[in-house]
């Protein structure tokens, strides 16, 4: 059987020789193709979050509020409705909510695909609230944290009043060492430390320096507390105290192994 001829090899030679740059020009075809595809897609999807009407914000829902109304944080939240979703500034909403509404602990602004903005709100619960004797007998509400975050006109129902007893010689002493914030907070400690059947039952928390805070009670009961620490283990012993002398009208928990009870 004859092999190939001599023109036969030469052309095979220059085809095989010619392989490498076919295939070059074959991956830049590729590339370009890939490129402008990717190109295409980008504008596209930037027009459809930035251009088209579809995806743009239309509604503003409002969740968690208990003494806000939704229209109240509407109104803050300010939303740019008919703006694209996508360049909803939800930081700037979320820091406009928390300066301009306190009572708002903490807020979530999620932004609900295709049409809506989420506000899920988080309100402040008061756990103390103080007399605002200068504002006509309002109320300042405290929340768990020390903060004083809204001024109410009727005191909300089950929460005891914080009353500020410092007084005497000492008292430029001791708010020079414990400002009235810092006192405040201790309050507060003390507030979430009193075990829930003695906190249904507590009219007053009162704060006569740091290390000298009392419970007073319904029926004319009381509970010299002391400092706020040590918290658990002094509601641990007021609970067992009260159940060892339930005629008791003073309990004193100040040093929670050294309890007394005194009274009838």
């Amino acid at each position: 059987m004859a092999g190939p001829t001599t023109a036969e090899r030469g052309e095979r030679q220059k085809l095989e020789s010619g392989s490498p740059r076919l295939r070059r020009l074959r991956r830049l075809r590729m590339l370009i193709i890939l490129l402008i595809t990717v190109v295409l897609v980008t504008a596209a999807a930037l027009w459809l979050l930035y251009g088209s009407p579809w995806l743009r914000a239309e509604k503003v829902s409002v969740s968690g509020v208990r003494v806000l109304t939704d229209q109240q944080v509407r109104d803050v939240a300010d939303v740019s409705v008919g703006s694209p979703l996508i360049s909803i500034d939800t930081d700037a909403i979320e820091a406009r909510l928390r300066r301009k509404l306190p009572r708002i602990d903490s807020v979530d602004v999620v932004r609900s695909w295709p049409h809506g903005i989420g506000l899920k709100v988080t309100e402040r619960t008061p756990v103390l609230i103080l007399k605002n004797t200068g504002n006509g007998g309002k109320y300042i509400e405290v929340d768990a944290k020390g903060v004083r975050f809204a001024t109410v006109s009727a005191a909300p129902r089950g929460v005891p009043t914080l009353e500020l007893a410092v007084s005497g010689k000492s008292k430029a002493a001791v708010l020079r060492r414990f400002p009235v914030d810092r006192l405040v907070r201790e309050a507060v400690g003390v507030a979430g430390d009193i075990p829930p059947a003695v906190r249904r039952d507590t009219r007053i928390v009162k704060v006569r320096s740091y290390d000298s805070i009392s419970l007073e009670l319904g029926g004319g009961r009381s509970v010299e507390w002391g400092s706020g620490e040590k918290g658990r283990a002094k509601a641990r012993t007021l609970t067992a105290l009260m159940k060892a002398a339930p005629g008791a009208r003073h309990f004193d928990v100040s040093s929670p192994i050294a309890p007394a009870s005194s009274g009838s």
